[in-house]
């Protein structure tokens, strides 16, 4: 018998638990899912007022969505599930979770509720089946919504967290957490234990923000001020750990700001949000592009990305 490690272990067991909670154990599972070959399509970039698209080998956007926030597409691509957290005075315009299918044009809203209860960047199960995200009026519960039939599950309760993100083998989530005796740092969850644990902890006045995992699911990749403590404003670097904790490695030389780091569905390149060091106002959000490796970077131009607030790259349809 084939002795299984302890990491397919853990991706079994969550794949698993999320099937049965979902009541989709029939469905093809993340990876099955992942043996088409993927292929990069649109940027999706959220502005706060709305979500962006644009076309592979162009630059200037399209309006995708007009209202909302954080937008994050599903690993096959189809489908885009964004949060809105704003409201009229007369109270028209309530809170929600939605969903919009590339294909159809359909919107369909998957969380509703009063204002004051706010949400945060919605994250995708590598299956397509859930979404995980921050609600609650202190943002202080990771919950698991059922894009099929809206049921939430409750992850993580208890602590202030930020933009969680859910490794494409399935098996654990990454999130910004604020620890009430240590202050903010990068904590895992693993789905299969619950276990929630400390991955990194930043240095005396370090900042750290938006941990995404690899595309093998081996490291963790972050925004961090780290190295250049001496400047005011574009001190950040990417860096990353492994999902043990060790091995922090620093991925740029140039100090920069930087924003919602996100890897292509291929896995070769890492692109973020960034403000390029020609912008006559350090406002920016253009897009800069890396090798997997962070051997290059290079630009894709636009002042139409400023003051946005999330990138993502969507898997072509």
């Amino acid at each position: 018998m084939t002795t299984m490690n302890r990491r397919a272990l853990l991706r079994a067991a969550a794949l698993t638990g999320a099937a049965a909670a979902t009541g989709l154990g029939t469905a093809t599972s993340a990876a099955a899912a992942g043996t088409a070959e993927a292929v990069n399509g649109s940027w999706l970039v959220s502005v706060g007022w709305g979500v962006l698209q644009i076309e592979r080998g162009r630059t200037t956007p399209r309006q995708l969505l007009p209202d909302g926030d954080h937008a994050k597409a599903s690993p096959d691509g189809r489908y885009v599930a964004w949060e809105n957290t704003a409201w009229s005075g007369d109270g028209t315009l309530l809170p929600y979770v939605a969903v919009y299918d590339r294909v159809t044009g359909e919107k369909r809203t998957l969380l509703a509720d009063p204002p004051g209860v706010r949400y945060g960047a919605p994250t995708w199960s590598p299956d397509g089946r859930e979404i995980a995200l921050v609600t609650g009026e202190r943002r202080d519960t990771l919950i698991a919504v059922d894009v099929a039939t809206g049921a939430k599950r409750v992850l993580v309760q208890g602590h202030v967290m930020n933009n969680p993100d859910w490794s494409r083998d399935g098996s654990m989530i990454v999130m910004h957490w604020l620890s009430r005796s240590e202050g903010w740092q990068l904590r895992v969850l693993e789905l299969a234990t619950g276990t929630v644990r400390r991955l990194y902890a930043p240095q005396a006045g370090e900042q750290v923000s938006w941990p995404v995992f690899t595309p093998d699911s081996e490291r963790v990749v972050f925004c961090t001020n780290r190295w250049y403590p001496e400047l005011e404003t574009e001190n950040q670097s990417l860096a990353s750990v492994r999902i043990g904790g060790s091995g922090l490695k620093k991925l740029t030389d140039e100090p920069r700001l930087y924003l919602s780091p996100v890897f292509s569905p291929d896995g070769r390149y890492c692109a973020a949000l960034s403000v390029p060091p020609t912008n006559e106002y350090p406002d920016g959000g253009n897009i800069i592009v890396s090798t997997s490796t962070f051997g290059d970077q290079w630009w894709i131009p636009g002042d139409e990305y400023d003051d946005s607030t999330r990138l993502d790259w969507a898997r072509a349809i």
